[in-house]
């Protein structure tokens, strides 16, 4: 009876999947002018923006279920103080024994800081599947050092190894959403674009 199964896991999946922290906003619609854009939102009263850039296959989708085994990447400014953050979020989904991603690394080898956001049990019907959410930050002077793009290594409790490349096109994307939005703060938020970027 896997048919059930499947069925069932992917509507768990999705419910999963539209609880996301910060991706519920992303656009659902298929024309390639969405799906390939950088969205935009205001948090707090203004206080923030937020970027979600476009989403990345990173495997099949899961049980054909279309949004799962994605990457995007997501920025955040403080409109105050024109600070910002990056990370590249990871949806995972698998079948199997559960990886419980923890560490990530840039493509010289040093350590970024991982974000664990959630991890999911779909079903143990037949064989346990699971849906882990999480993040790597990335230092902007590092993208902006890499517009050809980027490796970022994930590594798993269990073991399990995984390599997201992040395409150059995206990243210059994401830079010039946050670019054209640092452009309209004002000059108290202002603050200098990265110097002596990562090599």
């Amino acid at each position: 009876m896997r048919a059930p199964i499947a069925r069932f896991a992917a509507a768990s999946l999705l419910a999963a999947l539209a609880s996301c922290t910060g991706l519920s906003g992303s656009p659902t619609t298929s024309s390639p002018a969405a799906v390939n854009a950088v969205t935009r939102s205001s948090e707090q009263g203004g206080r923030f923006i937020t970027f979600i850039g476009p989403r990345r296959a990173h495997a099949e989708p899961f049980l054909g279920v279309p949004g799962t085994n994605f990457t995007a990447l997501r920025s955040s400014i403080d409109t105050k103080t024109g600070e910002s953050v990056h990370q590249l979020y990871v949806e995972d989904s698998y079948f199997g024994a559960g990886r419980n991603w923890e560490a990530a690394g840039d493509p010289a080898g040093q350590a970024l800081r991982f974000i664990a956001i959630s991890k999911n049990q779909i079903s143990c019907d037949n064989g346990c599947s699971y849906a882990e959410e999480f993040a790597a930050s990335l230092p902007e002077a590092l993208l902006r050092a890499k517009p050809q793009g980027l490796a970022i290594s994930f590594t798993a409790r269990s073991g399990a190894r995984q390599t997201i490349i992040v395409p150059g096109d995206l990243i210059v994307k994401q830079l010039a959403a946050i670019d054209e939005a640092r452009a309209t703060l004002p000059a108290a938020a202002a603050v200098p674009l990265p110097t002596n970027p990562p090599r």
